[in-house]
């Protein structure tokens, strides 16, 4: 068995942090709302603890935090909302219930400090957490890469983002496909602008213990793939989030606030810490275990790459800061070395193994983005690319309502509004919003239509150039 520095393999965790453009688009239930959680329950307490991981930021989400006024909207609605309706539990519920409010009131309070401390910024913590984990972009609006229509409209998507990045984090040596979609020549956009590596999801299309080395791709892009029974332990119906002794997420008291536990009793902070860390050990022992069998079969060191969506830690999953503070903690404790994918890179050949179209999404293929239910939306996307390619190529010059138009294309594109709609998550919502930016998008075209967009901050750093190339 190989081992190095005392552990067993390597573990890369992988932390994608997006949220679609609901910035000025109203708050409750799907508004800006969403942001101002993430920010207060996943961004900022994840930040606080992380160390030694990798770390996306898309665009999109960073054109949100970075938007004028959306700090000060920010912090009155977690004062007013979050902070003011625990503050209210806190005094007014029965004894048994107490605890929960007041956590909450010490989380949102810690929040809103931190807020304050950085002016409002929510992206400044990011920035500052730089030094601890490596930052990687993401598509301009989380696109499905292989489902757009065009070699033009993939390159404008992957130069805004590295725009969006470059300019708020510095240079990027991998990038993170949206919903980890793949299909063959995706990488080409990639290679092209000397990007090192992305990460797949092939869980469904190799055998256990495959996705423990990374694979590679044509151009020389290597393709990290997710380790799906160690994400499963966190990322399933069963996993360590639905314990007992967890918050539950959808039973709320009359101010909003989660005073119970999933096991129908109230909310005890200490223990669900404490069943926290307990998961945080198992999982290590799980990982450490997967690599030691893979070192045992080949000789070779394994890489573990755990992606999951930030937004599990804290927002939806109220321990999982928690539980990541513990597995960052304790790892080197339990027998696995923590890398960034670009330390993973520097240490582990890539395999010749076929990677073939897949997603982290339902199915592991495509068919969230592309199915009878939601396939208006993709194609009527497909046909506004389109139109803006040949407006920008028709034009020469980049003026202001072709720029508008990219702009409103790129919110069309955005994976989230199909996802939501195929889920049925959302009511009209996700439909009404591709509606919305497609018709905009035509109206500058067109010369009619606001002068301004309603999306204030999407894409500041936008080049028409990618249309233009041959």
């Amino acid at each position: 068995m190989t081992r190095e520095g005392g552990t067993a393999g390597d573990l890369a965790i992988v932390l994608h942090s997006h949220m679609p453009y609901v910035e000025g688009f109203g708050t409750y239930p799907f508004g800006e709302e969403w942001l101002f959680d993430a920010a207060a329950r996943s961004y900022l307490p994840v930040l606080e603890v992380a160390e030694r991981l990798t770390m996306t930021v898309t665009p999109v989400l960073a054109d949100q935090l970075e938007a004028e006024g959306v700090g000060d909207r920010m912090l009155a609605f977690l004062r007013a909302h979050r902070l003011g309706a625990a503050e209210r539990d806190a005094a007014s519920a029965e004894p048994g219930l107490r605890p929960a409010a007041l956590a909450d009131v010490e989380a949102y309070g810690s929040a809103i400090e931190q807020l304050d401390r950085n002016g409002g910024s929510g992206l400044r913590p990011f920035q500052d957490a730089s030094d601890r984990i490596e930052l990687i972009p993401s598509a301009a609006t989380h696109s499905v890469m292989p489902k757009l229509a065009t070699l033009a409209g993939r390159r404008l998507q992957v130069d805004a983002g590295l725009r969006s990045h470059r300019r708020r984090f510095g240079p990027a040596a991998g990038f993170w496909l949206p919903e980890c979609a793949y299909a063959p020549g995706v990488e080409d956009v990639l290679a092209e602008r000397g990007l090192a590596y992305t990460c797949l999801d092939l869980s469904a299309r190799e055998p256990d213990g495959a996705a423990l080395a990374p694979v590679s791709l044509p151009g020389g892009v290597a393709g990290f793939t997710i380790d799906w029974p160690a994400v499963s332990l966190v990322w399933s119906e069963g996993g360590y989030p639905s314990d007992p002794s967890f918050r539950e997420y959808h039973r709320l008291s009359p101010n909003g606030v989660r005073l119970w536990a999933i096991g129908g009793h109230a909310y005890d902070p200490p223990r669900a810490g404490e069943r926290a860390a307990e998961h945080a050990r198992s999982f290590l022992q799980s990982v450490r275990a997967r690599l030691e069998r893979r070192a045992s079969q080949t000789g070779r060191r394994g890489l573990c790459v755990f992606a999951i969506d930030t937004e599990l830690l804290g927002h939806w999953w109220a321990e999982g800061p928690l539980w990541l503070g513990e597995v960052l903690a304790s790892a080197d404790d339990e027998g696995v070395r923590l890398l960034t994918l670009s330390e993973a890179l520097d240490e582990h050949e890539c395999e010749d193994r076929p990677a073939a179209e897949s997603s982290w999404g339902e199915g592991k293929g495509l068919e969230t983005w592309d199915n009878p239910r939601v396939g208006d939306l993709l194609w009527a996307a497909r046909r506004l690319e389109l139109r803006v390619l040949e407006a920008a190529r028709g034009r020469g010059e980049p003026r202001e309502p072709l720029l508008r138009a990219a702009r409103e294309l790129l919110a069309v594109q955005s994976s989230d509004w199909a996802f939501m709609d195929h889920r049925s998550q959302a009511g009209d919502y996700p439909y009404g919003r591709a509606s919305a930016h497609a018709e905009a998008a035509v109206g500058a075209l067109a010369g009619s239509g606001p002068h301004e967009p309603a999306l204030r901050n999407l894409a500041p750093d936008l080049s028409l150039s990618p249309l233009l190339e041959p």
